[in-house]
Parts: structure tokens; C-alpha cells; sequence
């Protein structure tokens, strides 16, 4: 078997994946950012009328309501993005950058102790936000005007801003049921069917997460609710076809139907008699060629697939 092409391992060294949004839904969040930021923008200057002009003005607005933007807007089910995750993320790393600069001023290392300590007091208060940490970073960088402020930056520009952008948010992804923010407060509308559990091989548990994760060790940006819910209607899709193709046909793309690293999709690209060429298009060792027995390669193949114009496999009709 060859070796993957430069250009496929340099994509999969850089992380870039298909993206399977829809052009519909990068524009919601788009404009969806351009709002979080407008608001943000106007509640301040309304709130605090005296600081729209003046040697403060430039501290109306903070650098890392940009990046929170991203957030509530582009990935708003997930749990980096969710009300306490800003709320709390932004004052407690607020609170932080701002001791961090009165006992420690004028040091090379005192805006990276803020964000040290800001990610660690995130961490233990359950409210991580990645912007929480430029914040920190902007009190004790933002310069003389920022420092003058002292603890009242915490509750301007930081709380309001954090108010604003969160209250559109809230407002703006309500337009969209799909896009459930906060995640908790928008159900499914239509009921997920219940599958009987004795016609499955075996039944994951909200335990079965919950230990999986303590066993990953890693933050991960989704909640276990949503987890949760994935898996059941990827369980459900499945069950939908569990049988082998009845002919590997040349031409046609098929996968293995398993999950993470050993998930692969391989196109028939010819071949002669009892053996056949593919080419692994997808997963663990996209862009190899190889050579398999029609049987070995039906009894690797779980079911056809295609591929939709977002970039995602589907099961074959």
C-alpha cells in the first residue's frame, strides 16, 4: 500500500476537516456576530455616556468580545459558549488581570501570570471561556487608561459588555430553534423514537459517558447532553442498515461504518477478476491505494455511501 499524497498529510497534520455547516447557517452566524458586536457597542455607550468620548473612550469595548462573538454566533450549543461560561469567565478573569496588575505592575511576567491564574480559576469554576483569557490579558496590556480604571473595569467595559453580547445572543439564535441557545432551554421539538433497547447489541449510559470522559482527561467543547443525544440518533441511523453490501459495484464509495480513527470510506477505482483497486478517500490512511479480494473488501464494506456538496458521507439510498 502506498503512503498518503503530501497534500493529505498535510491536512491532516494542519487538523483541517470538511466542514459540513450549510451556507445558510455561516451567515446567520455572521450577521449574528455583526449584531453581538453592535449591541455591545450602543448598551455600552448608553450605559456609560461620559466615557463615548475622552482619553477612556478607547476602553467601551474589549478586544476579546471579538472572540466571544465567535462563540455565542458560530457554536453556540457548545459548552465553551454557554451564559455561566461568559458570564463567569469574563469577571473572574477580569478580577484576576486586575490583581494581577495592582500587585504586580510594571513586570514582563505579570500578563502571563493573569492568564495563567484566569485559566486555572476557570478550570475550577466550571466556566471556561477562551476570550476570558485575553481579557485578563488586556488588564494588565490595555496601558494607563486601563489601569486607571482599577476594579471598576471589571463592571465597565467588561460586565456590560458581557450583558450585551449575551443578551443578543440569547435574542438573535431564538430566531432559529435549531440553533438552541442557551442549549438547555430549547428541547428537540419533535421527540426522538425509542428504540427498544433488547433489539440493540448493547446500551450506552449517561454513566458510561461520564466515566469515558474522566477517563479522556481533556476539556471537551460539547455537553453531555448533546453527546448524549448524538450517539442516540447515530445509534438509531444505524440500526437502519447492518448488513454488507450485496456487490462492491466499481465506481462507488464505500465505509466501514466504524467510529473515529478506524472510520474510513474507500472508492472503487477498477480492477480485474476476484480482485479490485480502491482508493481511500476519507479517515485512517486517506489518499493510500490498495489491491483486496471482492469477498475481503464486501466483508470489510458495512454499506455504500455518498458524498453531499457540505463534504459529508451519507448512507447510500
Amino acid at each position: 500500500m502506498s503512503t498518503p499524497s503530501r497534500l493529505t498529510e498535510l491536512r491532516l497534520l494542519l487538523g483541517i476537516e470538511r466542514n459540513t455547516t450549510r451556507h445558510g447557517e455561516k451567515w446567520i452566524s455572521g450577521v449574528g456576530a455583526l449584531l453581538g458586536i453592535v449591541a455591545v457597542y450602543w448598551l455600552t455607550r448608553w450605559t456609560f455616556p461620559e466615557h463615548a468620548a475622552g482619553a477612556v473612550g478607547g476602553a467601551l469595548m474589549v478586544t476579546s468580545m471579538g472572540a466571544s462573538a465567535v462563540l455565542l454566533f458560530a457554536v453556540p450549543q457548545g459548552a465553551l459558549s454557554q451564559p455561566w461560561a461568559v458570564v463567569g469567565g469574563h469577571l473572574l478573569s477580569a478580577v484576576i488581570g486586575v490583581s494581577c496588575q495592582k500587585l504586580f505592575p510594571g513586570h514582563a511576567w505579570t500578563a502571563a501570570l493573569a492568564v495563567g491564574l484566569a485559566v486555572l480559576g476557570m478550570y475550577y469554576l466550571r466556566c471556561i471561556h477562551p476570550p476570558g483569557g485575553a481579557t485578563a490579558l488586556a488588564a494588565v496590556i490595555g496601558g494607563p487608561e486601563v489601569h486607571a480604571l482599577g476594579y471598576h473595569y471589571v463592571l465597565m467595559p467588561i460586565l456590560i459588555n458581557v450583558v450585551a453580547i449575551l443578551a443578543m445572543a440569547i435574542a438573535f439564535n431564538a430566531l432559529f430553534p435549531w440553533r438552541r441557545y442557551p442549549a438547555h432551554l430549547h428541547k428537540r421539538r419533535q421527540p426522538i423514537p425509542a428504540t427498544r433497547p433488547a433489539a440493540r447489541q448493547f446500551e450506552l449510559t449517561q454513566e458510561d459517558f461520564s466515566a469515558a470522559m474522566e477517563q479522556l482527561n481533556s476539556y471537551v467543547d460539547i455537553t453531555t447532553e448533546n453527546l448524549t443525544e448524538l450517539l442516540e440518533l447515530a445509534k438509531q441511523h444505524a440500526e437502519k442498515n447492518i448488513t454488507h453490501p450485496d456487490a462492491i459495484v466499481h465506481g462507488r464509495f464505500y465505509s466501514n461504518g466504524k467510529l473515529g480513527r478506524l472510520w474510513s470510506v474507500r472508492h472503487v477505482v477498477g480492477g480485474e477478476g476476484a480482485a479490485l483497486q480502491y482508493r481511500v478517500v476519507a479517515g485512517e490512511q486517506a489518499g493510500t491505494t490498495a489491491i483486496a479480494g471482492i469477498d475481503e473488501f464486501r466483508l470489510w464494506a458495512r454499506f455504500e455511501v455518498v458524498l453531499q456538496d457540505n463534504g459529508r458521507w451519507v448512507k447510500a439510498d
